[in-house]
């Protein structure tokens, strides 16, 4: 929308592989580093409201901490256990990286 950016990490804070829960208004995101390329989710697993953004990240899957259930950080999508469906994915958000490597929108 028309909001001020939103300045919620540094790329710093992110490296490769790993993911990092931020407050991005009213939300809590996972923020992940797939190989330089950064996604964003809900941080909440549909699941148990587990930790995505404190889950193992394994190339673009996330592995919630709780259940093990994961999801593909490029989409948000659910993808094990197999009994997931759409009511199961997770929202996924744009990221917008600027002022010399901080993590600035997500939306």
């Amino acid at each position: 929308g028309d909001e001020a950016m939103r300045d919620v990490a540094a790329v710093a804070d992110v490296p490769p592989g790993s993911g990092l829960v931020v407050e991005a208004g009213e939300s809590r995101v996972a923020v992940f580093n797939v190989g330089g390329t950064f996604y964003a989710i809900s941080n909440t697993c549909a699941h148990m409201d587990g930790s995505l953004g404190e889950g193992e990240l394994e190339g673009h899957i996330v592995v919630c901490p709780l259940h093990s259930w994961e999801y593909d950080v490029r989409n948000g999508t659910c993808v094990a256990p197999v009994w997931c469906n759409d009511k199961k994915n997770v929202l996924s958000y744009t990221v917008t990286i600027e002022n010399g490597g901080r993590v600035v929108d997500v939306d």
